[in-house]
C-alpha cells in the first residue's frame, strides 16, 4: 500500500452505475467521497442557500430549504444560468472534496461532471463507468422519479459517453447485473493496486 495520498475519480454519465461502483469500493474498506453528498451538505448551509436565492430567485421552499427540482428546471433550460450555478457550486464542492480525500492510500471520489469541467487533471487515476444510453435513461428516470424528457435534457450537458476516448483511463462496462458490476470493480481495484 502506498504511503502517499492517491486520489482516484469515479465518473460516468447519469444512470451509469457509478454510485453502485462506489458502494462496492466502500464495502471493500476504501474511503469514498461524493460530490453529490458534499452538495447536499452545502444545501443545508444557510449562507450557501442565501447565495443561491440571491442569484436564482424563487428556488426555496416555504421552510427555507432548496427546491432542487425548481432550481433544475430553471438552469437546465438556460446555459447562462447553468454556468452561473456551476461557478457558485463547483469551487465550493471541489475544495471540500480535496480536503477530505487526503488520507494515506487510495481515496475514491465520485465526480459526475469530471470531463465536462476538466477536473480529470487533478486526479492520479480515473475510473469511467459506461452503460448503454437507453439503460442509463431508464435508471435515472426510476432513481429520480423524473420524466424521460428532463433526464435527456440533463444528459445533453454531459459529454457523449458513447464516442469519447477513454483509452487513458480505467473503464468498467456496466452491461450485466450488480454481481457482474461488483466483479468488474474488483478487477479494476486489482489493476490499480498493481500499478502503485
Amino acid at each position: 500500500m502506498t504511503q502517499n495520498s492517491v486520489k482516484i475519480a469515479v465518473t460516468g454519465g447519469m444512470g451509469s452505475g457509478k454510485s453502485a461502483v462506489c458502494g462496492f469500493l466502500r464495502a471493500e474498506g476504501y474511503p469514498v467521497f461524493s460530490c453529490d453528498e458534499i452538495y447536499a451538505e452545502l444545501c443545508a448551509n444557510p449562507q450557501f442557500l442565501q447565495k443561491i436565492s440571491a442569484n436564482f430567485g424563487d428556488v426555496l421552499t416555504s421552510d427555507g430549504a432548496l427546491d432542487k427540482k425548481k432550481l433544475a428546471n430553471k438552469v437546465f433550460g438556460d446555459k447562462n444560468l447553468l454556468k452561473k450555478l456551476e461557478e457558485i457550486t463547483h469551487p465550493a464542492i471541489m475544495h471540500q472534496l480535496f480536503k477530505r480525500a487526503s488520507l494515506r492510500g487510495l481515496n475514491f471520489c465520485e465526480v459526475p461532471l469530471l470531463f465536462e469541467k476538466g477536473f480529470q487533471k487533478y486526479f492520479d487515476a480515473v475510473i469511467v463507468v459506461l452503460r448503454d444510453k437507453n439503460e442509463r435513461i431508464a435508471a435515472a428516470v426510476k432513481r429520480d422519479g423524473s420524466d424521460e424528457k428532463s433526464v435527456v435534457l440533463r444528459m445533453q450537458n454531459q459529454i457523449d459517453y458513447d464516442n469519447y476516448d477513454f483509452t487513458k483511463y480505467y473503464v468498467i462496462n456496466n452491461a450485466g447485473n450488480l454481481d457482474n458490476l461488483k466483479e468488474k470493480t474488483k478487477e479494476i481495484l486489482c489493476l490499480i493496486n498493481k500499478s502503485l
